[in-house]
């Protein structure tokens, strides 16, 4: 990457040294390994061309206008979306925002608007079904025929199968994580799931019991399956710890609050309130339950941790990505 990582709303002037660049379109929610398809080939015309390598996505998720009674686990909130797409390489993410005039604009709006006055793109990549404006009039032949007329080229790609059969998608992946099957989607994601929040104050039980956690509250559209994880924990300042989460409603102690991600550090002792923290998942342990008593938690917690720490003991980064967000 040329400079430091840049992260603006469409509204916002482009930096004059990221216009000209190679662009990437699309929501990228997950920024899983079909994705990275994509942005690969952007990554690879603008180091091709010497130009700059950017990301333009959506905010609020596309669905979340048009079905907003229908909730959406969105897989990557703007700022871990932002750090995927740095780590892999590109100068800048713009988030053009979604609402419902925007998306009733004609494609040659779009086209101006966006793609030549905004962010001034001397080439375009997408997927093969890429569609914009009104009634998603746009579509790949005319996005190629508006290159030629406005003189910036375009590359479309194919979808990218799992070992040649099912398209990976978003919604594939979601399905995954909310039976707690973390580590099939990791597979499809390139990089296990991680979530990003600030530490908050809890009820410190978990102190009182021997095992005290960084407690974490998630968007209220997090489906992730409730139960316990062993996980890998990234502190603000890039420190790890290996440690075992619980994500649910705590049903031996409180079985009506607000779910929670509550992860017990492996030989760690501090203060963490108020840091944004990261917690990617590594494998799924078991179910919430409910004890009959705290003697009885504290021994299943025991056994959680003792099987986290060998699941965790011999892990291998799944890809360059994985390597750089969870290792």
């Amino acid at each position: 990457m040329a400079g430091s990582f840049t992260h603006l709303p469409a509204d916002a002037p482009l930096p004059q040294h990221l216009r000209g660049g190679v662009v990437a379109i699309g929501n990228f929610d997950g920024v899983h390994r079909g994705h990275q398809a994509v942005l690969g080939r952007a990554l690879e015309e603008a180091a091709r061309r010497g130009v700059p390598a950017l990301v333009l996505t959506f905010e609020p998720h596309p669905r979340k206008v048009f079905r907003p009674d229908q909730p959406l686990f969105v897989l990557t909130p703007p700022p871990m979306k932002a750090r995927l797409l740095s780590l892999l390489g590109f100068d800048a993410m713009v988030e053009q925002a979604f609402t419902r005039a925007f998306a009733a604009q004609s494609p040659e709006t779009f086209i101006t608007d966006v793609l030549e006055r905004c962010l001034g793109v001397t080439h375009v990549v997408t997927g093969f079904d890429f569609h914009f404006g009104k009634d998603r009039q746009g579509g790949p032949a005319y996005l190629m025929e508006a290159g030629e007329r406005h003189g910036f080229g375009v590359t479309l790609v194919d979808a990218f199968r799992d070992e040649g059969t099912d398209v990976i998608s978003s919604s594939r992946i979601r399905k995954l994580l909310t039976e707690g099957d973390v580590a099939e989607a990791a597979g499809l994601l390139g990089y296990r799931f991680t979530v990003e929040a600030e530490v908050v104050g809890g009820q410190q039980l978990g102190r009182t019991l021997g095992f005290p956690t960084a407690n974490m509250a998630l968007p209220a559209d997090t489906a992730l399956r409730h139960g316990i994880y062993a996980v890998r924990f990234r502190r603000a300042d890039g420190t790890l710890h290996d440690g075992v989460a619980n994500f649910g409603r705590r049903p031996t102690v409180d079985d009506n609050g607000a779910p929670l991600l509550e992860t017990f550090l492996f030989d760690f002792s501090g203060d963490l309130y108020g840091e944004t923290c990261a917690v990617s998942l590594f494998g799924w342990l078991r179910g919430e339950e409910k004890f009959d008593g705290l003697d009885a938690l504290v021994a299943q917690m025991k056994r959680d941790d003792a099987e986290a720490r060998a699941l965790l003991s011999g892990v291998r980064p799944l890809s360059e990505l994985d390597g750089k967000i969870t290792f």
